[in-house]
């Protein structure tokens, strides 16, 4: 009996050392876990920087509208301004030399509406043209619409603003949980984490398909900032996201994308993976949030993220979604 419990003792400290370095074992972060929670955010934060991207093309249009609106508004404030002095115009010829008592109130008033309510019911009323009168009501409704249309589209602008501060908010987030999670790692191990994310960058000629015309010029600018630096919301010269890179390389071809992959999928006509030409866009996640430019032989160039940058992978190193054909 006693071997036995001696037995059963060894057992069961033969049990609990695994259990306590197996315990142990999680406090040290592997390489593995750090590269799938540091890809992850970067994702997070390329998306909150496309959708970024997007809300300043929104901005963009609104304040155009504004301005447009306000201009309108103005032109009609001008007009209702000069019906109103024809208006009170008449009234004083009508009653000239005669106590006009409300009449007064009418000559006098700033508003519109009260304007509008007091002349309607004067005694005058009827005396007066009726042409003028349903002019000027006209106008009170038209400077009605123009002000509450101003006024929908300047609360926009407002939301729009603020959906900007909250997207940069969440970018550094992440990017700033993505540097604190490699810096807890040792030098080493770092740079065999990034390393690994990385594919080699083969020269040119050997990755890409010779393109020519305006494609050609889009490719070869791409190439050439293979490399160099990725910063969220960036469109060089020396530091890209994706959709920076891709718009700016397709305007050495004169042709003009907007600064969002989502935007991008929507500029030109759509074409089938079996149709890649080089210089097509092609377009991964959903909700769209990344583009590169495809080069031929299965080869995408993009700006893919802070930690390699702009270089050359796989067509299929992300979850494709489509491609596009610019120009």
């Amino acid at each position: 009996m006693g071997a036995a419990l001696s037995g059963l003792a060894l057992a069961a400290v033969v049990g609990i050392i695994p259990a306590t370095s197996a315990q142990a074992q999680p406090n040290k972060p592997s390489i593995d876990n750090v590269q799938a929670r540091v890809d992850t955010l970067y994702h997070q934060a390329e998306q909150a920087s496309e959708r970024y991207n997007d809300a300043k093309l929104q901005l963009q249009d609104i304040r155009k509208d504004l301005a447009s609106l306000k201009s309108d508004q103005k032109r009609q404030d001008d007009r209702l301004s000069a019906v109103q002095q024809q208006v009170q115009d008449s009234v004083v010829r009508q009653y000239e030399g005669q106590s006009i008592g409300a009449v007064g109130q009418v000559v006098v008033s700033k508003d519109p509406s009260q304007f509008l309510a007091q002349l309607s019911t004067m005694s005058a009323f009827n005396d007066l043209q009726g042409q003028l009168f349903e002019d000027y009501s006209t106008q009170v409704r038209a400077l009605q619409i123009r002000s509450s249309a101003t006024q929908k589209r300047a609360a926009q602008l407002a939301d729009v603003e603020h959906q900007l501060a909250q997207e940069k908010s969440t970018v550094d987030e992440k990017l700033a949980e993505a540097r604190s999670l490699l810096g807890k790692l040792k030098a080493q191990q770092r740079e065999r984490m990034v390393s690994r994310s990385s594919t080699v960058r083969t020269p040119v000629a050997t990755t890409s398909v010779p393109a020519s015309g305006r494609a050609g010029a889009a490719v070869s600018f791409a190439m050439a900032q293979v490399g160099e630096a990725y910063v969220y919301g960036a469109a060089g010269p020396s530091a890209w996201d994706c959709s920076g890179l891709t718009m700016v390389a397709w305007a050495q071809a004169g042709v003009s994308l907007p600064h969002s992959s989502s935007a991008q999928y929507s500029s030109g006509p759509h074409v089938s993976e079996s149709e890649l030409q080089p210089g097509d866009l092609v377009f991964y996640y959903q909700p769209i949030s990344h583009v590169g430019m495809y080069i031929g032989n299965g080869m995408i160039v993009n700006a893919e993220n802070p930690s390699v940058g702009v270089k050359v992978t796989s067509l299929h190193s992300m979850p494709y979604v489509g491609a596009v054909r610019p120009g």
